[in-house]
C-alpha cells in the first residue's frame, strides 16, 4: 500500500494507507482547517477506523482503543472534556459489558453496561464513600 493524502468535501484530511481509494492501513484523519480541532491516528479498513486507534475531539475529549466500522468496539478508555473517565467494553459505539465510570469529583461507578446505562450488577461509590451495590435496570439502582 501507498502513502497517500486525501481532501473529503468538508475540508478533512487523510493522510496514510490507501487501497482502491480508501483509507485502508495506517493513517491520520484531521480536520484540515489549520486548527487541529479533531483527530484520528490509527487503523482503517475500507475508508472506516477498523482496528486500534486514537479519536481526539474538538471539546478536549479522547477515546483510546478498538474501533470497527467507525464505532468504538471492544477494551477503550474514554477520558472526556470534564475529567471524567471510562474504561471498559464497547459494542457498536456504546458502553457495553464490563466498565469502571469515574467522575472528576470521584464518584464512581464498576459493573455492567448494556446499551451505554448501568445494567447488571454493580457498584456505585459516592465521593463521600457511601456505596450501592446490587442490580441496576436502564441506568436505574434495583436495590
Amino acid at each position: 500500500m501507498v502513502e497517500k493524502t486525501h481532501t473529503y468535501l468538508d475540508g478533512s484530511q487523510y493522510v496514510g494507507e490507501m487501497k482502491d481509494g480508501k483509507a485502508h492501513g495506517q493513517g491520520t484523519v484531521t480536520d484540515g482547517k489549520g486548527i487541529h480541532m479533531f483527530g484520528y491516528v490509527g487503523e482503517m479498513k475500507d475508508g472506516k477506523k477498523n482496528g486500534q486507534g486514537t479519536f481526539t475531539s474538538s471539546n478536549g475529549g479522547q477515546y483510546v482503543g478498538e474501533w470497527k466500522d467507525d464505532e468504538q468496539h471492544g477494551q477503550g478508555t474514554q477520558t472526556f472534556s470534564n475529567g471524567g473517565q471510562y474504561v471498559g467494553e464497547y459494542k457498536d459505539g456504546k458502553k457495553n459489558g464490563q466498565g469502571t465510570w469515574t467522575s472528576a469529583k470521584g464518584v464512581q461507578y464498576v459493573g455492567e453496561y448494556e446499551n451505554d446505562k448501568r445494567h447488571g450488577q454493580g457498584t456505585y461509590t459516592k465521593s463521600n464513600g457511601d456505596q450501592y451495590v446490587g442490580e441496576w435496570r436502564n441506568d436505574d439502582f434495583l436495590g
